[in-house]
């Protein structure tokens, strides 16, 4: 979910109420095509996602796609309120959850009637089923953790497999710290807590997941929160912030995975599969052979687990023609049921599959499979930050964790605000 997830995930990021509409007879060209208008978040898969759309195009050439990309640091949800308000509403966009689909009820679909959502896997739906009717269908699934440089590990004397707790973890950075100039490591980690997405939304999902039990819906219905695990949160943002190259709150995406991670560095960073293209696109080989993914401990909860769910959904535009939503619903459709879309989720896109029917033999990359073992083995974490208030993960606690890194707010008071922001919000 790289930085598109300035949604997004984070990428995620549920928006605010809308305004504006869309005239049902403005998608037709002067040759009859239906004109499907895209807005999507995930900066990955960009020139991917407009090749695939140009193959879709030739097999159906009464069908003509046009797709915008807002993703790279920019706010998504902030973007497409926007292209709303101007009158020049998408037939397809993205929604993160239940949030989202309450900002935009009466702009989503239900797309219950399509081959995509009989296909989906079992819970990727429930976040955008209200009352019996779906308002999305899941991009992929994504995990996170902490990606690790084998070979750095490797030289260093650790063996990843035995890192299954936070006091396993925090050993690790101490030996790792030790050894840093042996190692040609500038820092241990690489902290991006400029990317609020990254310490609002993914950090914080794992200890408001063990706090809800992993169920997005008891997240959003909730009026208060505990924080009950914030000693745990602490500790784990802690020990990135102490082993960082400093100063954090600087720190974005593009220098934590393509000009330290990828360059060997740091040893391991905070990050999930969607970085993969990021890697290649530095050193094939490092990328190929060299990245695995440790857990994302919740002392208490979850100690040997990552946090895996569904970063976004495509979502239909109500207010479009009857003809513009059938040969919307019909695209995705195809990219998630055809022997064609499915070969492109898996070998252009890099997805994992959150839908039967793919071959995961051949999920591309190998974070994407690392991700899967964890998937299969039961070890993941549920994500429910799309269920927190509209753009609280990375408005308020995000921008919070950025005052408390640059020793600005005593971690009390972060607590606190958290929760006050919260039930206000609520």
């Amino acid at each position: 979910m790289k930085k598109g997830i300035a949604l997004v995930a984070a990428g995620a990021l549920a928006v605010g109420a809308l305004t504006g509409c869309g005239g049902k007879g403005d998608n037709k060209a002067a040759s009859d095509q239906t004109v499907i208008d895209v807005f999507q978040f995930k900066v990955e898969f960009k020139e991917q996602f407009e090749k695939v759309a140009k193959d879709y195009e030739k097999l159906h050439p009464n069908v003509k796609i046009n797709i915008s990309t807002v993703g790279g640091g920019d706010d998504y949800g902030a973007a497409l309120k926007s292209k709303f308000a101007s009158g020049a509403e998408p037939a397809i966009f993205n929604v993160g959850g239940p949030q989202d689909v309450a900002d935009w009820k009466g702009k989503l679909a239900d797309v219950s009637d399509t081959e995509a959502f009989k296909k989906a896997l079992k819970g990727t739906l429930s976040g955008v089923t209200v009352d019996g009717k779906t308002y999305g269908l899941p991009f992929a699934q994504e995990g996170y953790g902490f990606l690790y440089n084998k070979e750095v590990f490797k030289k260093a004397g650790i063996d990843p497999s035995t890192i299954k707790s936070y006091k396993a973890l925090e050993d690790a950075a101490k030996l790792l710290d030790s050894k840093k100039k042996e190692l040609g490591l500038d820092s241990v980690t690489a902290f991006p807590a400029k990317e609020t997405w990254v310490t609002g939304l993914h950090l914080s999902n794992p200890f408001f997941s063990a706090e809800f039990g992993e169920d997005i819906a008891k997240a959003y219905n909730a009026k208060e929160i505990q924080f009950k695990y914030q000693e745990a949160f602490k500790k784990v943002l802690d020990l990135q912030q102490n082993y960082s190259v400093q100063p954090t709150v600087s720190l974005d995406y593009s220098r934590q995975v393509e000009e330290l991670f990828s360059n060997g560095k740091v040893a391991f960073i905070q990050q999930g599969n969607w970085v993969y293209g990021s890697i290649e696109g530095i050193d094939k080989e490092f990328a190929a052979n060299n990245v695995g993914i440790l857990p994302l401990p919740v002392e208490g909860f979850k100690e040997d687990s990552i946090p895996v769910g569904v970063p976004m959904y495509w979502a239909v535009n109500e207010t479009k023609s009857d003809a513009v939503k059938k040969e919307s619903k019909a695209f995705i459709d195809w990219l998630y049921t055809s022997d064609a879309g499915k070969k492109t989720v898996l070998e252009d896109f890099k997805f994992i599959p959150a839908y039967d029917g793919f071959e995961t033999d051949k999920i591309a990359d190998p974070i994407s499979k690392e991700i899967y073992k964890f998937a299969q083995e039961g070890k993941t974490m549920g994500w429910v930050f799309m269920g927190y208030p509209s753009a609280w993960g990375m408005d308020k606690l995000g921008a919070d964790i950025q005052q408390y890194v640059s020793g600005k707010l005593p971690w009390d008071q972060l607590v606190q605000n958290a929760k006050d922001t919260w039930k206000a919000a609520r």
